[in-house]
């Protein structure tokens, strides 16, 4: 079983090639929930196993491509940048990789950082020859401040989460906002307006929703129908992430959209506003820089 194992190596080696396949697709760049879901979709990967997720909440799935993805970025294969945006190195664009050489990837950054950790903890010797990371670990990096944001949202109170989101939308420029609260509400927790221009104006309900499984059809359906005839807009924010039914049914043809804000959007517009978030400088070794010197 361990031989497998090595010969194998981690789930997350699987989507190398493919993740370098997505970003080429998708033009050399995309966001993590771009790439993500390319991905899934050139795998064919099953809805059933897109909704597996973590304790944390993250989907298991996308947490194995992110895995795969800083390993690209160790290789060179892509580059590395703020945590929205991945971009393929010119390197990666013209690199194929087949699952023995994406296992040969794996098995020479997983060296490479292993006897980084080495060198820089002797403390950590004793466990040189595990791997770099188990199956369903957090992500290194930008990745880990995503899953402790997470974290930090799960440990509010359900009204603690409804006053925080009310929050971020003021400060995304929503005015007369307001938490309902009330009994047999149909689904809405807030109302709102959203001022466009000094014109135009439009009236949202939002829903909010800390939760780790993924949000089924059912819930976007009820806000929808809870936004008939009052509001203009609905959102729905949650911790967690959307089934794919449940974003087929936000944009479905013929009914009033959705705006969906499911874990990573909440992430993204946190630190964008700076938002309970304070940006900091870290700076990383270039290797190949001092390498000229030796």
């Amino acid at each position: 079983m361990t031989q497998k194992k090595q010969r194998s190596g981690p789930t997350f080696v699987q989507w190398f090639g493919p993740l370098l396949d997505a970003l080429r697709e998708l033009g050399g760049s995309a966001t993590p929930k771009e790439a993500v879901d390319a991905v899934g979709r050139i795998c064919k990967v099953p809805q059933s196993q897109r909704e597996e997720v973590l304790k944390t909440g993250m989907e298991r799935f996308a947490n194995q491509v992110y895995w795969a993805r800083q390993y690209l970025v160790w290789a060179g294969l892509i580059q590395k940048e703020r945590r929205g945006v991945w971009t393929l190195t010119p390197q990666g664009t013209a690199t194929h990789l087949s699952v023995e050489q994406s296992l040969e990837i794996f098995l020479r950054e997983q060296q490479k950082h292993t006897k980084a950790r080495k060198t820089k903890s002797p403390e950590g010797a004793e466990k040189a020859d595990i791997a770099v990371e188990p199956e369903d670990s957090e992500q290194s990096d930008e990745d880990q401040e995503f899953e402790r944001f997470i974290a930090v949202l799960q440990s509010l109170s359900a009204s603690g989460f409804e006053r925080l989101c009310l929050r971020l939308l003021r400060v995304a420029g929503f005015d007369r906002l307001e938490v309902t609260g009330r009994a047999n509400d149909g689904g809405v927790d807030g109302v709102g307006v959203l001022q466009v221009n000094d014109l135009v104006s439009f009236n949202v309900v939002f829903q909010c929703k800390k939760w780790v499984a993924p949000v089924p059809p059912k819930e976007i359906r009820d806000l929808r129908g809870a936004m008939a005839g009052r509001a203009d807009k609905a959102i729905f924010l949650t911790t967690s992430h959307f089934s794919q039914n449940a974003k087929d049914e936000a944009i479905r043809p013929g009914a009033d959209p959705v705006e969906l804000v499911d874990g990573e959007k909440l992430y993204e517009m946190f630190r964008k506003y700076e938002l309970g978030l304070r940006p900091r400088t870290v700076y990383d070794i270039d290797s190949a820089f001092f390498d000229n010197f030796r």
